[in-house]
């Protein structure tokens, strides 16, 4: 039997993804497959830098956590198409997690209203939930 723990465990470990993160993340948005883990230095052409909102977590429910309030980039830095993305502490260096993205409905880690991007561009997030495992 594998191990499985209580949502109150799943949700208290995925609120503290939040907090170790701190306020004020920085997502980044760039092209090809992400690195081997987040550790690995940064790979790809930045597309979109997303300041994300002080509180830009809800709170966890049912062992899931989604994207609190606009996630947005009011002009896109450069053109391309979407691959991955990296989420940083507020200094936009500290990698902290990393996924796939797709355009919305496309199942990525992160969902965007397209993935072809041109230089300054709105580019928005509709999508983002993450899922605590060990259920």
């Amino acid at each position: 039997m594998a191990v499985q723990l209580s949502v109150g465990v799943r949700n208290a470990r995925l609120d503290q993804i939040e907090t170790t993160i701190g306020t004020s993340a920085v997502l980044k948005i760039r092209t090809g497959a992400p690195p081997a883990d987040v550790a690995t230095a940064d790979t790809g052409t930045v597309l979109a830098t997303l300041n994300l909102p002080a509180d830009w977590l809800a709170a966890a429910a049912s062992g899931a956590k989604a994207k609190l309030g606009t996630w947005e980039d009011a002009s896109a830095d450069a053109g391309g198409t979407a691959g991955h993305f990296r989420l940083y502490a507020s200094d936009g260096t500290t990698a902290h997690l990393q996924g796939t993205v797709t355009a919305t409905g496309g199942g990525g880690d992160l969902e965007l209203d397209a993935v072809a991007l041109t230089a300054g561009q709105k580019v928005t997030i509709t999508g983002f939930t993450l899922t605590d495992g060990n259920a």
